[in-house]
């Protein structure tokens, strides 16, 4: 296991897309956890998705820190494709740690709306590397995505893995991530990891994901469309353990070191963060809908059979994604492991008390 070289006590962190999913979680965790941390937070607040489940989980971190302690927490809206905003942060705030979750996510959207993923993922991205290259920073991780592996045969899906193959824009722009990042690191000496997330879920998720939308539809009485007839298989990450792996990478930087040639070598890695336990969907949606019936949220006698219908494989998507941890494992001494039903219960009970209640 590799020992920690980045301590983040005292230490001021940029979080982008601090107000989604994954960055709220994130944030929460670092004022709640890390002793004088000091965290700034960037997000544009698009509507991609329902902006008041945004606001929401600002206003819980708001909360969380007035109980941190003063100065800890600070929220600028706006976007990472602005590069006079990303210059003027660096600027005043010199963060040390750079965590970009910032993007424009979703494999279906950027078949209808390529333009904000050029924007977000490719434009936005170079910005956050071109201020790490004028504001050095200690580590730069960055979000890439399972995406990235297209319709590789070989599974579980490894590190080393050849992932040139993208079946869809947004796979291509995580992929351009990497590279991009590769070269700022070998030409400007920038620590940086990217982590290739699979399928996460969890309470306060984003309302595109399916078990979000199944939920809401099946609420609202309608049906539900299970894709490639139920055969797809997913690696459901829940949202903790992704947190528990982005916490224990910050704090792992690649050394920085010459090569024989006496030039920098990239201090450069990726590693995949997934359950490595992938479901298929029609046993993820068995157990959604018993943890919604459980919880609450859908009457007793709802008829599910009623309100599911099978359709072929939509176009962008894969059959199976299935991730291998051995490097994150070896490295980091953690291992995503909360099984489907825990995670799928935590998120009934939260969607029942956030809608319902």
């Amino acid at each position: 296991m590799l020992e920690p070289n980045v301590n983040l006590t005292g230490k001021t962190v940029l979080v982008t897309g601090a107000a989604g999913f994954i960055g709220a979680k994130l944030v929460a965790r670092l004022l709640a956890d890390v002793p004088k941390c000091a965290v700034i937070g960037l997000d544009n607040l698009n509507d991609y998705y329902d902006v008041s489940l945004k606001e929401w989980r600002l206003r819980e971190l708001s909360s969380l820190a007035e109980t941190a302690g003063a100065g800890r927490w600070e929220f600028v809206r706006g976007s990472i494709a602005d590069a006079a905003l990303m210059n003027r942060l660096f600027e005043r705030h010199r963060p040390q740690v750079v965590v970009n979750l910032a993007a424009q996510a979703g494999v279906r959207y950027s078949i209808t709306h390529p333009e904000a993923y050029v924007e977000a993922n490719l434009i936005g991205f170079y910005n956050v590397l071109e201020a790490c290259r004028h504001f050095p920073v200690e580590h730069l991780v960055y979000a890439s995505s399972s995406s990235v592996y297209g319709s590789n045969k070989k599974v579980p899906y490894a590190v080393e893995d050849r992932v040139d193959n993208p079946v869809s824009l947004y796979a291509a722009t995580k992929k351009s991530n990497e590279l991009l990042a590769h070269a700022y690191s070998k030409l400007y000496n920038i620590p940086s990891t990217g982590l290739r997330f699979f399928t996460v879920y969890g309470p306060a998720g984003r309302p595109d994901m399916a078990y979000f939308s199944f939920t809401n539809r099946l609420r609202e009485g309608k049906t539900i469309e299970i894709f490639n007839f139920g055969n797809c298989k997913r690696d459901f990450t829940y949202v903790d353990d992704i947190v528990e792996g982005v916490c224990r990478v910050m704090c792992r930087a690649p050394e920085k070191q010459d090569g024989e040639d006496g030039l920098p070598l990239p201090p450069y890695r990726i590693y995949n963060i997934g359950n490595s336990s992938p479901e298929n969907l029609l046993t993820f949606v068995d157990v959604l809908q018993r943890e919604l019936l459980r919880a609450g949220v859908l009457p007793e006698d709802y008829d599910f059979e009623a309100h599911k219908k099978l359709v072929p494989m939509q176009p962008g998507d894969v059959p199976a994604t299935y991730a291998d941890t051995s490097a994150l494992e070896r490295d980091t001494g953690f291992r995503p492991s909360t099984p489907l039903r825990v995670g799928l219960r935590r998120f009934a009970e939260w969607y029942r008390k956030f809608y319902l209640e």
